[in-house]
C-alpha cells in the first residue's frame, strides 16, 4: 500500500534537511560530533569538512554568517580567516570580548569553485540553506543568545524573511517570529575586505557602530 501523500511529502523534507540527524536533548558539543557526518545536501562532498558553530553554551550574542570560507574549511573553526580576524577587531572596538560571543554560519560546508589553483566562494543556493537550518535551529536552541547578530545579506534573509535588506534595515533590532532573541543585522566583515582604500575606513566605522548597538542592548 502506497504511504499518505501528507507522510510522504513530511518524509521527503526530513530526508532533505539535517533534522534526522539532530541528536535529543542537544548541546554543543553533541552537535558538533552529530554534524560532522552530515551528509543533508551536496556540500559535503566539496568541503573539506563541517564547520560548526564555536563558543560559550550560553553566549549573551550570536553571530551568524553565510557560510565557512576558505582557511576555515581547512581549519575546521569558523571566523578564522581575513574575515575572522576584522571581526575580531570590531568586536574588540565595540567592547565585546570574543569569548563571550557564539559564532557559526548558516550553511556549514564551504561551496566553491576552482578558479586555477584557488578556490573560490561561491554563494549557497536556497536549498543548502534549507538543508542546514536545523543545525542553526539547534544552536539557537542551546545558546539562546540575547541577541543574534545576522552578517550580511545571505544569513539576514535566511532568518528574517527573504524580503530583508540589510542595505534598509542594518542595525535596528526586529522581531523574528519563532526566535527569543534581539534580531539585527549588519554587513559580512568580508565585504568590508572587498571595499576600495577610500570606503573600508568607513565601512568599519560603521560595522563598529552596528556592534556598539548590540554591545549598548546587552547593558540596559
Amino acid at each position: 500500500m502506497a504511504e499518505p501523500a501528507s507522510r510522504s511529502i513530511r518524509a521527503k523534507a526530513a530526508r532533505e534537511t539535517a533534522a534526522p540527524l539532530v541528536p535529543e536533548n542537544p548541546t554543543i558539543p553533541k552537535l558538533q560530533q552529530a554534524a560532522a557526518r552530515c551528509t543533508a545536501c551536496e556540500l559535503h562532498l566539496l568541503g573539506s569538512q563541517t564547520v560548526f558553530g564555536e563558543g560559550p553554551e550560553k553566549a549573551r550574542v550570536m553571530l551568524v554568517g553565510e557560510q565557512p570560507g576558505d582557511r576555515e574549511d581547512v581549519e575546521g573553526h569558523p571566523f578564522v580567516g581575513p574575515a575572522g580576524k576584522l571581526l575580531d577587531r570590531a568586536l574588540e572596538d565595540a567592547e565585546i570580548e570574543r569569548e563571550d560571543v557564539y559564532v557559526t554560519n548558516v550553511v556549514k560546508h564551504f561551496r566553491w569553485e576552482a578558479r586555477g589553483k584557488r578556490r573560490l566562494h561561491r554563494k549557497p543556493a536556497m536549498a543548502h540553506i534549507t538543508a542546514c537550518r536545523p543545525w542553526l535551529d539547534a544552536e539557537l536552541a542551546v545558546v539562546n543568545p540575547e541577541v543574534l547578530v545576522c552578517l550580511g545579506a545571505t544569513a539576514a534573509q535566511a532568518i528574517a524573511g527573504r524580503s530583508f535588506k540589510v542595505t534598509e534595515r542594518r542595525g535596528e533590532f526586529v522581531d523574528v517570529e519563532g526566535i527569543d532573541a534581539l534580531v539585527t543585522a549588519t554587513v559580512h566583515p568580508s565585504s568590508i575586505l572587498r571595499a576600495d582604500d577610500v570606503n573600508r575606513d568607513a565601512e568599519m566605522a560603521a560595522f563598529v557602530r552596528d556592534l556598539t548597538t548590540v554591545r549598548r542592548s546587552l547593558d540596559g
